[in-house]
């Protein structure tokens, strides 16, 4: 950092007063950096109201109330400092406050796992409907890194029992957090497998996952912000498929009679399609953007593979 660049900062941590000061002040100074933003937020002012609200341990409905209230000297270098950090680290925001919020609820995050922001939100609020036509007993959320799609589930059905289940034993102690955190423990377990290799004969009425999808070339070319996630959750070897290709195969055997499958696979959706013309794929649309999820039921498996 310059000289002339440290006093702007020292300048702000003086001179600002109220929250809409300090959001504003961070906005400007995201948007004339080169960071990038789709973990949680898709520009600058809602990144910066993001870092300030956390700080402040407040939720977005108080935005309104307190965005003229005063900050310390305190909450300002605090908040200024996130701002630095996410501008200087190229960080996601969530990392450097160690929570997210999906589905309108919040989970600890770290970066043994993903930052949340999958569609599955909107699938979950509408609790899978019109796909879904009675309350699913046993539901498994495979790669479930924070936990937080098993988890928002379990909370959509309150009389279900949920697995979730990741190969990385990190994630397995983030997704334990979030159920201590949420206090589902009652009727959600994490657990570390393969695919379905500690699963044993397991079946589930309907089996969530956004598991890794990323094809070799979009890895490749991803923004600084996607490194600091772990590759093991986003590379799936040349077209993005490695890991789908295993559970599709793999599905049908842990899916009751008329169990359904979930499955994210985002920009790898059209290799998907062009690796398995005959596979009767619906593809789902969504209202509040988000795309690349598909469902299947266990028929249709059990017929094709």
């Amino acid at each position: 950092m310059t000289a002339k660049s440290e006093d702007v900062w020292q300048e702000a941590s003086e001179q600002l007063i109220s929250a809409r000061d300090v959001i504003r002040f961070g906005a400007t100074q995201m948007a004339q950096s080169d960071i990038y933003f789709g973990h949680g937020t898709d520009n600058a002012w809602d990144e910066a109201i993001f870092l300030l609200l956390e700080v402040l341990q407040l939720p977005w409905s108080l935005l309104d109330s307190i965005i003229d209230a005063r900050l310390t000297q305190s909450e300002r270098d605090q908040v200024l400092n996130l701002y630095l950090r996410r501008i200087h680290e190229r960080k996601p925001a969530p990392y450097l406050v160690g929570r997210a919020w999906f589905a309108e609820l919040p989970f600890l995050v770290n970066e043994h796992v993903l930052v949340p922001r999958s569609p599955f939100a909107e699938l979950i609020e509408k609790q899978f409907s019109p796909w879904l036509t009675k309350n699913p007993e046993r539901i498994l959320d495979l790669c479930t890194g924070s936990g937080c799609i098993g988890i928002a589930t379990a909370l959509a059905f309150p009389e279900s029992t949920v697995d979730l289940s990741d190969i990385s034993a990190h994630a397995v102690d983030t997704a334990w957090q979030n159920i201590d955190y949420h206090q589902v423990d009652d009727r959600v377990r994490a657990v570390e497998s393969d695919l379905f290799s500690a699963l044993d004969d397991q079946r589930y009425d309907l089996i969530i996952t956004n598991p890794p999808y990323v094809d070799k070339e979009d890895l490749d070319s991803m923004p600084k912000e996607y490194h600091h996630e772990p590759e093991i959750a986003l590379a799936s070897g040349e077209d993005g498929l490695d890991f789908t290709r295993r559970l599709l195969t793999e599905a049908k055997k842990h899916l009751t009679e008329d169990g359904l499958l979930f499955c994210e696979v985002g920009n790898s959706w059209w290799a998907l399609d062009e690796a398995f013309p005959d596979l009767n794929l619906t593809w789902i649309e969504f209202e509040n953007g988000g795309h690349g999820v598909f469902v299947i039921d266990a028929k249709t498996l059990a017929q094709h593979f």
